[in-house]
Parts: structure tokens; C-alpha cells; sequence
């Protein structure tokens, strides 16, 4: 059922124009291929979520099972676990990273940052089912490029900038390094699962941005 096969005859894309595409052009992406990688994407979100209840390993044929397509479908648009699992943290990273601007309006900065680090340590509690393979990601810095590192720090800068303005938070702390020292966090606490622990931690981590 691999029916985005790049291998198939042109002449039978209904959907790709080809009078007026430019020579030696990108094709865009068939929406049947756009399609399976959503499906991929969606089963396996919820088969990671599953993963983590139950505390049972996902397997790549699994899914591609789960999706109604063949394997080499799933390889093409995923070539490795690791990218699969980088693009399943990416799009439900979305959640986490929106409302932002409200959060500042009904919060002084700290209290901000502190609620937002507490929403993200959620968000990361729940990938137990995907741990092992976000933490070879997270340290060999495929997954601290723009899906990751870059959007949260976009969000803790916007915060920092926030609380350095009206003196709740240091102006002489970058965005990096708190990106750098929550993730080490999260990854730190990821052995154990104990949330009241992480909860101390981002305490801590609030306090030290505090000016003294």
C-alpha cells in the first residue's frame, strides 16, 4: 500500500501540472503522500501516548500497520526512529508553545516563566514512551534546532525580555542558557519520574533568575 511511491509514473499524476512546472523545479509534495505522513504523524502520537501508560515499546511496523500503509511508506517520510519521534515532539511541541502572550498578561514575568516551565515539564513527563530515543536526539542536537531550542527559547526570551523590563527577572541571563539548563533538567529527572523532585528543580531554576 506504499501509494506515495516516488517511483510511480509521472504520467499518472493527476496532481502534479506539468505543462507549467520549471525545469529541474522541486515537485511539491502529492497530496496522497502529504496525506500518509499525517497519518503516520497521528498514529504515532497516539501510539507513543499509549506507549506511556502501558510501558510497552513502539515499533515502527506498528505503526505503519496502525496507518494502513506498507513500511517503505513510513521509511520514506521517516527514515529513522529518531525522526519520527523529532517530528511527533515537534508537532505536539505546538501545544506548548502557544499562549504566551496571554499567560504574560495575566502574570508578572517570574510567575510566568514558572507557570510556562511547569506546562513544558508536563508536556515532557509524558514522552517516557519516547525517552531513550529524545535523549540521543537532545544530546547529539538534532532535536535542539528549530524544532526545539530555538522556539523555546523564542518563548523564554520574550519572557526574560518581559520580567528584566519591570525588574522581576535578570536582564544578564541569555535565553540559551536557560534552554540549556531546563532541558538538562528534564533530562536529569526523566530516570526517576518523580514530579514533586522536578517541581523543586524548576523552583530553583526560577529562583536563580531572579534578580538578588
Amino acid at each position: 500500500m506504499d501509494d506515495d511511491n516516488p517511483a510511480a509514473p509521472e504520467s499518472g499524476r493527476a496532481d502534479e501540472p506539468r505543462g507549467d512546472r520549471v525545469p529541474g523545479a522541486p515537485r511539491a509534495p502529492r497530496s496522497d503522500a502529504l496525506r500518509n505522513r499525517d497519518k503516520l504523524l497521528q498514529v504515532a502520537r497516539t501510539a507513543y501516548a499509549a506507549a506511556d501508560a502501558v510501558e510497552e515499546p513502539v515499533t515502527l511496523e506498528g505503526i505503519a500497520r496502525a496507518a494502513g500503509v506498507g513500511i517503505g511508506t513510513l521509511y520514506r517520510h521517516f527514515p529513522t526512529r529518531e525522526a519520527l519521534v523529532e517530528a511527533v515532539y515537534a508537532a505536539e511541541l505546538d501545544e506548548v508553545t502557544s499562549g504566551i502572550p496571554e499567560l504574560l498578561a495575566q502574570l508578572p514575568p517570574d510567575a510566568a516563566m514558572r507557570a510556562w516551565m511547569g506546562r513544558y515539564a508536563a508536556f515532557f513527563a509524558k514522552k517516557r514512551g519516547m525517552a531513550e530515543t529524545l535523549r540521543t536526539s537532545l544530546t547529539s542536537g538534532r532535536i535542539g534546532s528549530p524544532t526545539t531550542a530555538d522556539r523555546i527559547g523564542a518563548i523564554i526570551a520574550t519572557i526574560l525580555d518581559a520580567g528584566a523590563e519591570d525588574g522581576t527577572l535578570r536582564a544578564d541571563v541569555s535565553a540559551p542558557d536557560v534552554v540549556t539548563m531546563l532541558l538538562g533538567l528534564f533530562l536529569a529527572s526523566a530516570a526517576d519520574n518523580t514530579p514533586e523532585r522536578t517541581e523543586r528543580l524548576l523552583d530553583l531554576l526560577v529562583d536563580a533568575l531572579r534578580p538578588k
